[in-house]
């Protein structure tokens, strides 16, 4: 078959700019952003039931797709919950009360960004049927959003003096950035190939009766959580154990440049050794990067540059491997049903989103940590940096005991 040209990469992958734009700032500086007028128990409370919002809606919306399987309509009509709920978030209200609030935009929010990042990965899935292009229509739309991260770790504060202006004042930037890459995606993108329409919401759960994927799911909720983790905590660690707070946009876009820069590293050993086992490798290059993070002091600029820059360089396995992973298991599928699949994939990955925000804020707060570089550092230090890595081991060896169990075959249902 004729490898997908380019263009075609570019037009599907460029909606993933703006998404990741809009993902980094809601996922790391929405907790130091409102630490000041909420308490770390109530603010982790508020994003432990937003997520599991978020993760909750995510089959359905993939069941909505399968049933309605129009990517362009779906994804118009989501754009402008997403730009309206996000510059809410980071407007702090004068005379409304912040916690009320908060749980508004975050959940318009939650609706539009859901909406529009099942349907486009879905979308990405159903536009090629050769498991290497898929693989590239993935490390396009990661290349991208890699580039979206980067802007948006940087720019607040180039735009003004403290993280909260700066958030507040670049959401200008983000809606012109969502228009137009949208509009790319939108005009440019092939129509997908279609599959038989779902016959019901009783097929929400049909991926779990795929054998492959019902292994593939615990090891990828365990690497979850231990992603989410330190996306949850960077911030808190840079500021009060670094105490390098005015290099913080620094090291974030060290680690998205790394992996955006890893992509096509990935993308090549993937169709050497095979997706699962390149995806391993840099689970191997996380835990080594990482561990060291553990040991660093204040002032140690250079040395967590250095973590930021090889954890950075396995980010890139983490974005675009699964969602391959899991297009070869549709395959397996006799009756595919494409949105179910990416609708709990998202499920499942907000779900560690959840339970680290909701769990890890409230924790550190009995444990005696307090925002501002008082209190327990050391636990801040360990959930940050030892827990993940333990987390990682344990999705490693999941995923290793899996290797030689054939990856294909559904129960029915």
């Amino acid at each position: 078959m004729t490898p997908l040209p380019r263009a075609t990469l570019f037009a599907y992958g460029g909606l993933g700019l703006p998404l990741a734009f809009a993902a980094l700032p809601l996922y790391v500086h929405l907790a130091p952003f409102y630490s000041g007028v909420l308490s770390l128990t109530a603010l982790g409370v508020i994003l432990l039931m937003l997520r599991f919002l978020d993760a909750a809606i995510d089959p359905l919306l993939g069941a909505l797709f399968d049933r309605f399987p129009h990517p362009r309509t779906l994804v118009a009509l989501s754009l402008p919950l997403l730009g309206l709920g996000w510059m809410g978030v980071f407007t702090l209200p004068e005379t409304l009360p912040v916690a009320p609030w908060l749980i508004a935009m975050l959940a318009l929010t939650t609706v539009g960004y859901s909406l529009a990042t099942v349907v486009h990965t879905t979308w990405g899935a159903r536009l090629s049927s050769v498991p290497h292009e898929r693989t590239r229509l993935f490390a396009a739309r990661e290349g991208f959003g890699l580039v979206g991260v980067v802007l948006a770790a940087a720019l607040p504060l180039m735009l003004a003096a403290t993280l909260a202006d700066g958030l507040a004042r670049m959401g200008w930037i983000f809606l012109a950035l969502l228009a137009g890459f949208a509009a790319i995606t939108l005009v440019a993108t092939p129509a997908m190939r279609h599959g038989p329409h779902a016959p019901g919401l009783r097929q929400l759960l049909r991926p779990l009766a795929n054998p492959a994927f019902a292994r593939f799911a615990p090891g990828y909720l365990l690497n979850g959580v231990a992603a989410s983790l330190p996306a949850t905590l960077v911030i808190f660690f840079i500021d009060d154990v670094l105490q390098l707070a005015a290099y913080s946009g620094l090291f974030l876009a060290i680690y998205f440049l790394s992996g955006a820069l890893g992509l096509p590293l990935w993308v090549r050993l993937a169709k050497r050794i095979g997706t699962l086992d390149a995806w391993l490798v840099s689970m191997g290059i996380a835990i080594a990067a990482f561990v060291g993070a553990f040991w660093l002091e204040a002032g140690h600029l250079a040395g967590y540059a250095l973590v930021c820059a090889a954890s950075g360089l396995a980010l890139g396995a983490d974005l675009a491997l699964p969602p391959a992973l899991v297009a070869d298991m549709i395959d397996a599928d006799p009756a595919p049903q494409p949105g179910a699949y990416y609708g709990l994939m998202s499920f499942f990955a907000k779900l560690t989103l959840a339970l680290a925000a909701g769990l890890a804020l409230p924790l550190l707060a009995a444990w005696g940590y307090v925002p501002g570089g008082t209190g327990n550092l050391f636990a801040l230090s360990a959930t940050y940096a030892l827990l993940p890595c333990v987390m990682k081991l344990g999705a490693l060896a999941w995923f290793w005991r899996l290797r030689r169990i054939p990856h294909s075959g559904v129960v029915p249902c």
